[in-house]
């Protein structure tokens, strides 16, 4: 009796610590080796892949762009009454992308929250790089993209200085902030992790991660440092993250254009944001976990069952507010709102309204709602993308099919892009490129934050009972 007993309990604790990464530590060395040994893993497959989105990259942004700029803006899709196109829903989309790594990372690190620890990097790397994309964007839509810097306020003799008014100049503020307070977050808890990299590599790459990593050592006093700037920014960057995705719903909302003049614009926008860049970052896991070396140890499915509960609690957020937009408007009684919102779901693009809904709201309720769903890397990460399918959706809406209707029915007509295509899938293949620079030149698993979270769990047995207690590190 007493060795079933004996045998149960160790069975227990087993699966706590195959189930847990903080209960399943390896020696410290040896992580940092799996960690070395997954940039340094490259297969043939992932150089053909490298290659061919290399080649569609070069071709969308250095051809179909230097095309664009030397016929003009006249090749693109854009013209009366859609001056917007698939540039500013991309811009929109991009933005959105990127708000969830940050945030992912900043408000689970206030709170505490221990799943965090081994994807946190992953996801604040889907800012800056999602944050380029939308740069560049903003410079495709300028068209003379040469005279970019007229966005910038600078000096000159008949004190002419860029247009303030222009929602141009407020997402390219609101952009350069986000994108060097984001990076700095991204860098601080990178250095340890580069310290650690410049002493286990010889020739190019000592250089390279002796240079990033600043000469710490790891010192006392470096620590401290280092926790008090990583606290600071994770409070300071959360108001920053939604400041700018409200700035780019202003874009829209202080026009007063049927369907974009509403107060409830910027939670919307933010709540959309989050529910795109969450759905990226549970696909972006996924394909780290499937592809690099060692990858499985440090992503397990409680890190997915732990993101789809946020998604499905975000998912039921953006449709709250997407109803309460809706209902808002529709009771109004605007002669052209009211003709817009039939032409949202009855128009020539009427099904991409209703699966909208389907890949926003449907979808994830049905699958996230089971535990053991949520917990499936490709199951989950499928849903991951298809979120991501209904919210380019949705800003395709709000955007070129939103202005096709207007108080002017003679100027009505259908948006239908051109160029814009190659170049927005050059965007989503450069995203795709950078990723995979990165995971053969930085440790994307935060190796010290892993061993410090499982240096302070424990399993411990009161009576019969084996609990998780996680002590206080300071």
């Amino acid at each position: 009796m007493m060795a079933d007993h004996n045998n149960h309990a160790e069975h227990g604790e087993a699966h706590f610590r195959e189930k847990h990464l903080m209960l399943d530590p390896l020696p410290r060395g040896q992580m940092n080796e799996m960690v070395m040994e997954s940039m340094y893993h490259t297969t043939w497959k992932f150089w053909v892949v490298f290659g061919l989105l290399a080649a569609i990259t070069a071709y969308a942004l250095f051809y179909s762009w230097g095309v664009m700029i030397a016929e003009g803006l006249g090749v693109a899709g854009v013209n009366r009454p859609s001056y917007w196109g698939i540039f500013l829903v991309n811009t929109v989309f991009w933005i959105g992308i990127s708000h969830a790594g940050t945030f992912i990372s900043a408000i689970l690190r206030v709170f505490k929250a221990e799943f965090r620890r081994p994807f946190t990097r992953a996801a604040e790397l889907m800012t800056t790089f999602g944050l380029v994309q939308a740069g560049f964007s903003i410079f495709m839509h300028m068209g003379r993209v040469w005279l970019s810097y007229w966005l910038m306020p600078y000096p000159n003799q008949r004190m002419l200085w860029p247009n303030f008014h222009s929602p141009l100049s407020w997402d390219l503020l609101a952009i350069t902030t986000y994108l060097l307070s984001s990076t700095m977050y991204l860098f601080l808890p990178l250095i340890p992790d580069l310290a650690m990299a410049r002493d286990r590599s010889t020739g190019w790459r000592k250089t390279f991660y002796k240079t990033l990593a600043l000469g710490f050592r790891g010192t006392e006093g470096e620590w401290a440092h280092l926790r008090n700037a990583m606290n600071i920014f994770a409070f300071a960057i959360i108001p920053v993250m939604f400041s700018v995705h409200t700035i780019v719903s202003w874009d829209f909302a202080v026009a007063t254009r049927p369907g974009w003049s509403s107060t409830i614009f910027g939670p919307y926008f933010v709540i959309g944001a989050l529910h795109s860049g969450m759905g990226a970052v549970v696909a972006v896991l996924a394909i780290i976990r499937g592809t690099m070396k060692h990858m499985k140890y440090f992503i397990r499915a409680e890190h997915f069952d732990a993101i789809g509960k946020l998604m499905l609690i975000i998912s039921m957020g953006w449709a709250y507010f997407f109803f309460n937009d809706y209902m808002i408007q529709w009771y109004g009684g605007d002669k052209w709102t009211d003709h817009l919102l039939h032409f949202h779901e009855y128009g020539p693009l009427g099904w991409m309204w209703f699966a909208m809904l389907i890949c926003n709201v449907a979808v994830p309720w049905l699958i996230l709602w089971n535990a053991r769903w949520r917990a499936n890397p490709l199951l989950i990460s499928i849903v991951g993308i298809i979120i991501n399918v209904g919210m380019w959706f949705e800003r395709y809406i709000i955007v070129p099919i939103s202005l096709s209707i207007n108080r002017m029915p003679f100027t009505w007509r259908m948006y239908e892009p051109g160029i814009e295509i190659p170049l927005g899938i050059g965007t989503v293949t450069f995203f795709i490129l950078l990723y995979m620079a990165a995971s053969k030149l930085i440790p994307l698993i935060p190796v010290w934050e892993v061993q410090e979270g499982q240096m302070a769990h424990e399993l411990k047995k009161f009576g019969r009972e084996t609990v998780v207690t996680v002590s206080e590190l300071e």
